[in-house]
């Protein structure tokens, strides 16, 4: 008998997050995907099947094009920052220094920051006559429209999400640090190696995987950025900061145009994986050469 619940412990381990995997995952996406060939354009409460046409005004609407290309842009723009700048702060911060507690709370500070709190903070930052324009024009250059004018919206908005996200990351990579032997270090100071050589030869290598972990998870986290883009633009000026998670509530809740923001919704998940395994792939590829 006890031979036998040996054999399903291990399942009943897994049974709890199962549970809530099928409940928060699997049956949301089924019935989101079941509602992506309903029509509610008409009436929100008898909705009328249509087969694939709300994919195919997906993919003929210009907008969804532009929401796509912008969240693209946050992705290749905020992931490499969230990757790399925070493993050089863990690197610096894992060294013997003074005060080294007290850095560790100001970098992660923001992260306990409300996202709505902060997008707030910064959106009086980034006003007319906010004090980033102050210091602009101090420094005897024309005001910018930090969130007014299309070429910077995005860009301004990203700033947040980096800013919000660089200490969460951090104590990720410190976590790992942790595990790289130091006796690999001790052998790159024998041989002469300096700085920079020697966490490119050691500390990278050795926490590939947690580099992994944390772009797969910037990556996911900038395709569904929603709180600053609402807070801050709205999705403005002329969709230039509009995401595809912001189109899709904007379509569900304001247009009630369920079936076609569903369609944007199962979209998302399959652009969500597929970068999700080319992550893992790139950089672990090795674990999984056949």
């Amino acid at each position: 008998m006890f031979k036998y619940y040996g054999k399903l412990a291990p399942y009943l381990f897994i049974l709890p997050a199962a549970i809530v995997l099928v409940i928060f995952f699997f049956i949301p996406f089924f019935q989101t995907f079941i509602l992506s060939f309903l029509d509610y354009s008409k009436d929100i409460y008898t909705p009328v099947f249509i087969g694939i046409d709300n994919y195919i005004k997906l993919f003929n609407n210009p907008i969804f094009y532009k929401v796509l290309l912008n969240t693209f842009i946050y992705l290749f723009v905020a992931v490499p920052v969230l990757a790399i700048i925070p493993l050089f702060l863990a690197i610096l911060i894992n060294q013997k220094i003074r005060g080294v507690t007290l850095y560790k709370i100001l970098i992660y500070l923001p992260v306990i920051v409300s996202i709505v709190v902060a997008a707030i903070a910064f959106k009086w930052l980034y006003a007319d006559q906010g004090i980033l324009n102050y210091i602009v024009t101090r420094l005897g250059v024309e005001p910018i429209g930090w969130l007014t004018d299309p070429k910077f919206a995005l860009y301004s908005v990203i700033i947040v999400t980096i800013w919000k996200g660089i200490g969460y990351y951090m104590i990720i990579y410190l976590a790992a640090l942790m595990s790289v032997p130091k006796e690999l270090y001790e052998a790159c100071d024998i041989d002469g190696a300096n700085f920079l050589t020697k966490h490119l030869t050691v500390t990278v290598p050795h926490i590939m995987p947690t580099i992994a972990l944390v772009t797969t998870i910037s990556a996911i986290s900038a395709m569904k950025v929603f709180a600053e883009i609402y807070v801050m633009t709205k999705g403005g000026p002329l969709n230039s900061s509009k995401t595809i998670v912001y189109y899709i509530y904007e379509r569900a809740f304001e247009n009630l145009d369920l079936g076609f923001a569903s369609a944007m919704a199962v979209i998302l998940l399959i652009i969500v994986m597929i970068f999700s395994l080319i992550n893992i792939l790139c950089f672990e590829r090795n674990k999984y050469q056949i």
